[in-house]
């Protein structure tokens, strides 16, 4: 079996420095390459991928932009392999990577996995405070985090595999982002393909956002469950509504006070101090845990008023996704 190591990057040349880096170091012996898919960068990675040259087997391609899905799909059709592993650009693969990988599948083959992500050391205290709330049992990422079931996961393309054959049936990503992941996990369903967590095929996943950022991105999380629900109405879920219902719940706690009613607020108060002792116990810093704190108010009030905006216009108002969130979706 030969793996193809598909990376999109755009206009991120020193991150493109650590993941290869990070993979000069793997303890894996076979043959493997790496193909790497400039999306239309004007800051190029193709000197740092030259730099590699002698250690590693490297493919670089320009394209213009068309977004992550379409890059990767761009990077399968180029690619030699008979299974392809998707990562992110600001990825850090540890060095047993690709040999957990390999042992899991010779346990149990499936065309598609996904593996979780964690926080390195040097990671700043907002991306380990980011990483807690995107990967933590109490909060909506435990599913990044590996709690998901095992062989009903929907993957995660920072870290991704595929095999050919499963590519070549579902021809890949569609044109939705974020969201592009679940859709095609569940197109592979409907295909009669399996996927299925790796809980030892992690990654370190650096997450280059700032608090802004962050808020943007998991409001554009939000948005797109809505409209994977509407195409994939069997696969729906009461947990997809938590983010708002909790939302909506903690300001109505505030007004509850109105009438001396703080039961409601208590609660919110004692899950806070349980996030903020978790987050401080894990990352060993109090200072991490009420970062963690932020995070995961952010992340809640991003993607629940997403998810709420998108319901009310896909789900209740019939629009068409595309007209209604037209900056989720790539022209390919």
């Amino acid at each position: 079996m030969l793996f193809s190591l598909i990376i999109p990057v755009y206009n991120r040349p020193d991150e493109i420095d650590e993941l290869l880096e990070s993979l000069t170091k793997s303890d894996y012996n076979e043959i493997y390459e790496i193909v790497i898919v400039e999306d239309g960068s004007t800051m190029r990675c193709q000197d740092i991928a030259q730099k590699y040259g002698d250690r590693l087997d490297i493919s670089y391609y320009y394209k213009a932009n068309s977004g992550p899905g379409d890059s990767r799909n761009y990077g399968m059709k180029k690619a030699r392999g008979d299974y392809f592993i998707i990562f992110d650009s600001d990825c850090i693969i540890p060095n047993q990577y690709l040999t957990e990988v390999e042992k899991a599948l010779k346990q149990k083959y499936v065309d598609c996995f996904g593996g979780p992500d964690k926080a390195l050391d040097s990671f700043s205290d907002i991306q380990k405070a980011i990483n807690f709330a995107m990967t933590s049992f109490l909060t909506t990422g435990g599913i990044r985090g590996g709690s998901e079931k095992i062989d009903k996961f929907q993957p995660r393309s920072f870290n991704m595999g595929l095999s050919k054959k499963a590519f070549e049936a579902s021809q890949g990503f569609g044109n939705i982002h974020p969201g592009e992941d679940p859709d095609l996990s569940i197109r592979l369903w409907n295909l009669g393909f399996e996927t299925r967590l790796f809980s030892k095929a992690f990654v370190y996943h650096k997450r280059r956002i700032d608090w802004d950022k962050f808020t943007v991105q998991v409001n554009k999380f939000g948005k797109a469950r809505p409209i994977l629900n509407s195409w994939y109405p069997q696969y729906n879920k009461l947990t997809f509504f938590f983010p708002t219902v909790f939302i909506i719940g903690f300001f109505f706690s505030i007004f509850l006070l109105i009438f001396n009613q703080d039961l409601l607020l208590k609660l919110y108060l004692i899950y806070f101090v349980v996030l903020f002792l978790l987050s401080t116990y894990q990352n060993k810093s109090f200072k991490i845990g009420y970062l963690s704190l932020i995070a995961v108010w952010k992340q809640f009030y991003g993607y629940g008023f997403g998810f709420l905006k998108s319901y009310v216009k896909v789900i209740i108002l019939k629009q068409k996704p595309e007209e209604a969130f037209p900056e989720l979706f790539f022209k390919i």
